[in-house]
């Protein structure tokens, strides 16, 4: 399977233009066997076909990785649940400070034993909601697909330090919830959202990512 896995991670994250090198996929390849491994205890994702694991979750979240400015200096990932998108970019991207949040204790036991497992530095995990989680600034605000882009964009919006992103990771149908964000955006000093459509290898499943610039 390591093989498998390998080839996987490297052709699709060539696809999505996040290239890994063997650093990257032992790292992946680890955090591969870490969830399937807590997921039987804990369902921290739904069960699919190898395959579909590592590109729904790991290439999915390395897509993002080509809209993040290379001068950025930390993340927060709010809602990160088995951590993505913030560990599959921290991976990716090791100089990057990264900060996840979620609400539920069972998924941030897990993502702080993830970290110690793959000896990832300058990685803070929060067991908390979002709303108090008090008043920090970052360069990078991401969620994939947690809340809807109204919602995402009021709690999010605070935490974005000046000529900071938004980032919000969302499927093919995202119309809707775009127009209901333009009054929030306009309000929170965001500017409108730039969108880039992509489709996932092996899958072709779509996905939105909209950038929000403050």
């Amino acid at each position: 399977m390591k093989k498998g896995v390998d080839n996987i991670l490297m052709e699709g994250s060539r696809a999505v233009g996040c290239p890994l090198g063997e650093r990257e996929c032992v790292l992946f390849r680890l955090y591969h066997d870490e969830l399937i491994f807590w997921n039987r205890k804990l369902s921290l994702v739904s069960r699919s076909a190898p395959r579909d694991l590592i590109v729904k979750h790991f290439i999915d979240s390395l897509a993002v990785v080509p809209f993040i400015e290379k001068t950025a200096l930390n993340l927060l990932d709010i809602g990160s649940g088995a951590g993505f998108p913030g560990l599959p970019i921290k991976i990716a991207m090791d100089a990057l400070q990264v900060t996840l949040v979620d609400g539920s204790r069972k998924k941030v036991s897990f993502l702080k034993h993830l970290i110690r497992k793959l000896h990832l530095s300058n990685v803070s995990v929060f067991n908390e909601r979002i709303e108090t989680f008090g008043n920090r600034p970052f360069d990078v605000v991401i969620s994939r697909a947690s809340f809807k882009l109204p919602r995402f964009l009021e709690l999010g919006g605070p935490f974005v330090a000046p000529e900071g992103t938004l980032i919000a990771m969302k499927g093919p149908n995202a119309e809707e919830e775009l127009a209901a964000c333009r009054p929030v955006a306009a309000r929170l000093g965001i500017s409108p959202p730039e969108r880039h459509d992509i489709t996932l290898p092996f899958t072709g499943d779509s996905r939105s990512i909209l950038l929000f610039r403050k």
